[in-house]
């Protein structure tokens, strides 16, 4: 046999817990062996030493390449997400602000999140130092341990082939390589489902109920990380467990009722900690409107993210049919579409033909059936999340689907590897091991029966439907059936490579100017082979490990090259996105500089919100320059930190050289395109100048908080650059009734804070009025300087008075 056949055909572990299967029903657990040990190596003992000597250099090279990948270069992106790289510098030097997630030190607000993710960056802050790589690195190691434990996972039941595959697939995945070299909470989440995914397929070999309660823990662990996201994947863990562990049903039900608990004390102690402090002892809960983890929780990071209805955001909202201004078009296509296609759609086509193709080869298997249970794992969270990231009408980014990378990997190693080893059972199968010919339709390793239960070993057997011996299923299945399934498996093959090598030339055209070359010879290449697998029976078999190699160049050079870009480009802001720029999409860097999104809002910094434009030039429909005071058409739209509507004056009320009087609903000119005098805005912060650093650290110790703005964005760019409190008004978009202008008096009246600066926020969809109201009242009475384009009110001027 040749070493690619040997590759694709080696057989997964068997189990480390028990030596055969029990049988299923209610007796159950009295009937089952007992349990032997596997301390003598952590995946299973000899089980392990079986591998073959290519599997060990094969994964290190897997998870050292994996992080060159994500660490190269890392530092360019800076602060990545200013927004969580100033919580993070907060959490750095207040262990209060390290539990609450809060964005400045002094503990105003919080980030609307959970903390968890910001809790291992802050940590490494707290050793290294505060610089972009002491808060980058904590993500991409994430990154590796990912693709480590999605190798682990796949590994056990498919072997290590199947393994090896799905790590790469999830490390070349485009969007992973972003958001793996990212500071947003998603690096950790994925983590965090892996390990539960992980922890199902243990819990599911012995019915352990160690296991089962460790999934609920780590999925309430991946709540505190980004808070219901985690849980789209908890019917499907509930549900593999509850079909395949080989045990009673009342057990398996007490068993689940346990991880609920698990998993509800999990994610619940923080939750109960933040509710039961009294509010004037913690700061304000970010994304919320009336102060509540659990208004944030079930509603603008709940149901409105389904719904669209997140009072207070600027997202959200059905347009056209479609989501809001940050969300793009919903239905069945928008994980191809062309904001999000390149980010994670490249091996999708595939992955779905071999869960299928792979249910269909399972047949009427036995409940516990190994194999059809690890690919509802993995089908089941692909379906659940694609579906429901294809649906919600509220706010959502196309990075949301790294969420998706992992279970795309691990279907199309799982799918290649038994689709592999079901060709090779039409002609007449050998042991991997032996070399001794079985019957087909039942390849197994050494002394493991391939019937059903914790001693049966699916991932090489060919799954002909029932737990008989290898005589009887040969007897049944016969050479008719056998040749089917052969056929079947070869031409399902061949069909998931051509289709990701068309869908690639697709992805890649998208991007005319990258790379060029590379979308014609992904697909030539990619058809040819899918042929050649059509024909590799009659190909001499020194020629098979040629096109097998050539197969997965074919179906991988698309997406390496997208991670090899965006892991040599820099992202920054709020909305970062992978790979080169497409056409009707989002460029490298932040997400769309210069770019629309699909149903036309553009964003700022790219030709602005609807008549704003950084650089002062013609807006959208064109409506004059500058970001807007009012509405697209100069209505009477109110947005935090823009008084001034109905043609009312802008902000810095004429003050600058930048400045101008409002227009057309109170539109200015200055700040670089945002609100007259600004310097960040809604998605991204600035850097700024020496000259008004300078200004803003004068005495800065003397205040609680050296300066306050409109919009957490905003905030962060002052705030890293001092290392500073900056009281973030209104939060992230401006909206949330942090600080009231009364509470922002009082404050001002007792000398906390130091400065007012212009620019930032932006308020949609309802929400808070307080940010307005509070920059109106700075306007009105104090008086305000320009630094280098950038308004500052003084708020401790002896001739001023705080006027109620």
């Amino acid at each position: 046999m040749d070493r690619t056949e040997s590759l694709l055909t080696t057989p997964a572990d068997p189990p480390d817990d028990t030596a055969t299967a029990p049988p299923s029903g209610p007796r159950a657990t009295a009937t089952a062996p007992p349990a032997r040990s596997a301390s003598s190596h952590p995946d299973g003992g000899a089980a392990t030493r079986r591998d073959p000597r290519w599997v060990r250099p094969a994964l290190a090279v897997l998870l050292l390449g994996t992080g060159l990948l994500y660490l190269w270069g890392l530092g360019e992106s800076g602060w990545a997400n200013s927004f969580y790289s100033a919580a993070v510098q907060a959490g750095s030097e207040s262990w209060k602000a390290f539990f609450y997630g809060s964005s400045d030190a002094a503990n105003s607000i919080t980030v609307d999140k959970t903390p968890a993710a910001l809790w291992l960056m802050a940590l490494s802050v707290r050793i290294f130092g505060l610089n972009s790589w002491a808060i980058l690195v904590p993500q991409a190691l994430l990154g590796v341990a990912s693709v480590g434990v999605l190798y682990a996972t796949v590994r056990r039941w498919y072997g290590p082939a199947a393994g090896l595959i799905a790590g790469t697939v999830l490390a070349l995945t485009p969007v992973a390589t972003l958001m793996f070299r990212f500071n947003n909470p998603d690096a950790l989440l994925v983590l965090l489902l892996v390990l539960g995914a992980y922890a199902t397929v243990r819990a599911v070999e012995t019915a352990s109920t160690r296991w089962i309660v460790l999934v609920g823990v780590l999925v309430g662990f991946g709540f505190l990380t980004k808070m219901l996201q985690a849980f789209l994947v908890v019917p499907v863990f509930a549900g593999v467990y509850l079909l395949a562990a080989p045990t009673g049903f009342w057990r398996r039900i007490r068993q689940l009722l346990l991880a609920g608990l698990g998993l509800v004390v999990a994610a619940g102690w923080w939750v109960a900690t933040v509710e039961l402090v009294p509010a004037s002892a913690r700061p304000y809960v970010g994304g919320s409107q009336t102060n509540s983890i659990l208004e944030l929780t079930l509603g603008y990071n709940g149901l409105g993210r389904i719904t669209g209805d997140e009072e207070g955001s600027v997202g959200g909202g059905r347009m056209g049919g479609g989501g809001g201004p940050f969300s793009g078009q919903t239905g069945w296509l928008r994980m191809f579409d062309t904001e999000v296609g390149g980010q994670i759609s490249w091996l999708l086509p595939a992955a779905l033909i071999l869960l299928v193709a792979g249910l269909v080869l399972a047949g009427r298997a036995a409940r516990t059936d190994r194999r059809r249970a690890g690919l509802l794992l993995w089908g089941g969270w692909l379906l659940v999340t694609g579906l429901i990231f294809s649906f919600m009408s509220g706010i959502f980014h196309a990075y949301y689907t790294v969420a998706l990378a992992p279970a795309v990997g691990a279907l199309v190693g799982i799918g290649t590897v038994l689709l592999w080893r079901e060709r090779r059972a039409a002609v007449g199968p050998v042991t991997p091991v032996t070399g001794a010919t079985v019957p087909a339709g039942h390849i197994a390793a050494p002394g493991v029966d391939a019937g059903t239960g914790p001693g049966a070993d699916p991932a090489t057997t060919a799954g002909t439907g029932s737990a008989a011996d290898p005589a009887t299923t040969s007897a049944t299945g016969g050479r008719r059936s056998r040749r089917w399934r052969g056929w079947f498996a070869t031409g399902a093959l061949a069909g998931a490579l051509a289709v990701t090598a068309w869908w690639s030339w697709r992805l890649l055209g998208r991007s005319v100017d990258f790379q060029p070359w590379l979308r014609s010879v992904v697909l030539v290449v990619g058809l040819a082979v899918a042929v050649l697998i059509l024909l590799a029976r009659r190909l001499p078999r020194r020629l098979v490990p040629v096109v097998l190699a050539l197969g997965a160049s074919a179906a991988l050079a698309g997406p390496a090259a997208y991670a090899a870009q965006t892991a040599g480009t820099p992202h920054t802001g709020s909305i970062p996105s992978a790979g080169p720029a497409v056409q009707g999409g989002f460029g490298p860097g932040r997400g769309g500089p210069g770019g629309r999104m699909g149903n036309g809002m553009e964003f700022p910094g790219g030709g602005g919100f609807p008549g704003g434009n950084r650089d002062g030039g013609t807006g959208r429909n064109g409506q004059p320059p500058g970001f807007p005071g009012g509405t697209a058409n100069g209505g009477t739209g109110q947005f935090p930190g823009f008084p001034g509507q109905d043609g009312g004056p802008g902000q810095d009320g004429g003050a600058g050289p930048n400045s101008g009087t409002g227009q057309d609903g109170g539109r200015t000119r200055g700040g670089q395109g945002r609100m007259a005098g600004g310097m960040g805005g809604l998605l991204d912060s600035r850097e700024p100048s020496a000259a008004l650093k300078a200004l803003l650290t004068a005495d800065a110790d003397d205040y609680t908080w050296m300066a306050a703005t409109v919009g957490s964005n905003n905030a962060s760019g002052y705030q890293l650059a001092t290392g500073r409190p900056v009281m973030a008004v209104g939060g992230f978009n401006g909206s949330d009734p942090s600080p009231t202008l009364a509470r922002f008096q009082e404050y001002v009246a007792a000398g906390k804070i130091h400065y007012f600066v212009g620019g930032g926020g932006f308020r949609a969809n309802g929400g808070s009025s307080a940010s307005q109201e509070i920059a109106t009242w700075v306007t009105e009475n104090f008086t305000a300087q320009t630094v280098d384009g950038v308004t500052v009110y003084d708020l401790t001027d002896a001739g001023q008075e705080a006027q109620g």
